[in-house]
Order: C-alpha cells, then sequence, then structure tokens
C-alpha cells in the first residue's frame, strides 16, 4: 500500500511494515492545508516507472511533477522530480484542492482550490482564465493541460465511479463549502465536460451573497448537501463502493467530515442521492479516504493511521 504524508514523503505499508519509497520534503512547504496532498500512478506504471505528485510548493504554489522509480518500482529518487504544471496561488496558504487521479481514458485529473481565503473575494472558479477553482485535465503523454470543469471551491477529494455504468463513467466530487453548506456533485464525465458547479454564486443549493455577477443559469446542482453546524467543517469525499465483500456498502458512495470524522454513505444517482445513512464508523481527522485494486476501501487519519474498512463477522 503507498501511503503519502503531507510532510513530503510517500511511504510503502505492508501491515505494520513500512519503509519510504520516496522523499521530496525539499521542494513542499506543509503546515495547514498546504503540503504533499497526493500521488497518482498511471496504467502503464508497470513499464513507464513513473509517477505524479500534488503539492504546495515553497513559493506556496501548486504544482504537479512527474517522479521516476527505479526498476523495482518500490522506490523513487526525488532527483527525478520534473516539473508539469505550476499553478500560482497567491495571498493564502488555504484551498490548495489536492486530489490527483488518472481517470477512465488514461488521463491525468486533478482538483484545484479557488485560492483561499473567504468568498473568493478575486473571482477565480468562475473566471475561465485562473486554472482556481477548477477540475483540469492534463496529458501526460504531451503536456497538455484544459480546464475540464468551473465553479468548485475546494474539491479535496473526487473519485471515479466505474461501475455503476461502465459506459458512462461517472466522477463524485467533495466539495468543501465556506460558512453553511458541504456538497457532493455526482454526474458523468462527460457531463462534466465543461460543466459550472457553481460557485461562488452558490454555496450548495443557497444563492452565496456577493457574487459577481451572478451565473446562475445552467450550474450543476450538487446531489447531496449537508450543514456546516454542528461542528462539521470540511467534506472529505470517498468511493463508489465495489468490494463485494463490504455487503451493507456496495454500490454505495462513501464520505465523511474532516472535523466530526463520522462517516456516512448514500446511493448515488445522477440528478439526486437517495438513502443517505450513518455506516457508525468514525476516524478522529479524518483526511482521505483509498481504494485498492480490488475495491479495498481505506481510510486515513492526520494522527498517522490507516483504517481497513472491513465487514463485520
Amino acid at each position: 500500500m503507498i501511503v503519502v504524508e503531507k510532510g513530503g514523503r510517500i511511504r510503502l505499508a505492508r501491515g505494520r511494515h513500512r519503509r519510504t519509497f520516496t522523499n521530496i520534503s525539499g521542494s513542499v512547504i506543509s503546515g495547514g492545508e498546504r503540503g504533499l496532498l497526493s500521488a497518482a500512478f498511471p496504467p502503464d506504471y508497470a513499464s513507464s516507472r513513473l509517477l505524479y505528485v500534488y503539492f504546495t510548493n515553497r513559493s506556496g504554489d501548486i504544482e504537479i511533477a512527474a517522479l521516476h522509480a527505479d526498476a523495482s518500482g518500490t522506490r523513487a529518487d526525488p532527483a527525478t522530480l520534473r516539473r508539469v504544471l505550476v499553478v500560482p496561488h497567491p495571498g493564502h496558504p488555504n484551498h490548495n484542492g489536492g486530489q490527483l487521479q488518472f481517470g477512465p481514458d488514461g488521463l491525468l485529473y486533478a482538483g484545484t482550490g479557488d485560492g483561499g481565503g473567504e468568498g473568493d473575494v478575486a473571482h477565480n472558479a468562475q473566471n475561465p482564465n485562473s486554472m482556481l477553482g477548477k477540475l483540469l485535465q492534463i496529458n501526460p503523454a504531451n503536456g497538455q493541460v484544459r480546464i475540464y470543469s468551473r465553479g468548485l471551491r475546494n474539491p479535496y477529494r473526487f473519485s471515479f465511479d466505474l461501475a455503476s455504468d461502465p459506459a458512462h463513467p461517472r466522477i463524485a466530487i467533495g466539495d468543501v463549502g465556506q460558512d453553511r453548506f458541504e456538497e457532493i456533485d455526482y454526474l458523468t464525465l462527460a457531463a462534466a465536460d465543461g460543466a459550472n458547479f457553481g460557485w461562488n454564486d452558490f454555496e450548495g443549493f443557497a444563492p452565496f451573497p456577493g457574487a459577481r455577477p451572478p451565473t446562475a443559469a445552467g450550474t450543476i446542482k450538487p446531489i447531496k448537501v449537508y450543514s456546516s453546524a454542528r461542528s462539521a467543517c470540511a467534506v472529505i469525499g470517498g468511493y463508489v463502493v465495489r468490494d463485494s465483500r463490504l455487503r451493507s456498502l456496495l454500490h454505495r458512495y462513501l464520505y465523511g467530515d474532516f472535523c466530526t470524522g463520522r462517516i456516512r454513505s448514500l446511493v448515488p444517482a445522477l440528478g439526486g442521492a437517495r438513502k443517505d445513512r450513518a455506516t457508525g464508523l468514525s476516524v478522529r481527522d479524518l483526511s482521505s479516504f483509498g481504494e485498492g485494486a480490488n475495491g479495498a476501501i481505506y481510510a486515513a487519519s492526520l494522527d498517522g493511521s490507516v483504517y481497513h474498512l472491513v465487514s463485520r463477522r
């Protein structure tokens, strides 16, 4: 199992045994919402030995870079770090996004935050000339980057649902709200191409005060919104469960909240969600979910623990 640490290390873990895969801490600024936030391994990793990382660099900007592993595929020299993209992120340390993941089309996707502060006063998320507040699509073969979706506040974690309708893969995005609502977006990957998720005209379903000018027409509505009241503060998006051993969660979307730590699930559908319910599971300082090649689901905590979700016997 690969475990990414905010400070800049990537660890290989097998049970209680762990060792360093690589350490790029010299290139990373860490603290608060900054740090090494994810890594992505392409489908051809076994032959290419290339992987990609998403982090905040020493200038405070968002950087996506490639690393080259050795022939064994179990170590990567930090000296091989090669810049792919830098997204300027001036002024504020928060809202850096953080997810990097290969899609079913073999292209690389990245979710960036709106630049931080409150209310997106710079209007980055709606600005077609800014890469902040966006879902980006990157072609690793030629380095081409394009804006895939806009109108996101801080899409810290997203995932692809390849099982619900294999002919029409879907994407699920946990987008962190401002003061009132956390939201989950879910639509086909094709529909997400060119989509506008509405921030900062909307927070969840509610109009957001001070948007300039409002662009309500044609914005994508979330399938699920929950209140930031009662100690909740930041949605942590997860995965649609495809591990048949997790019978009570099969085909349900898992998500949680950083502040409460509570993990919930719902039945995702285009245009809405059904049967949202508690799982009874809680992870303190919940920071991310992970998925194994066989569909196994993991949850990570900022306290250094990684949990494997298993069925009750």
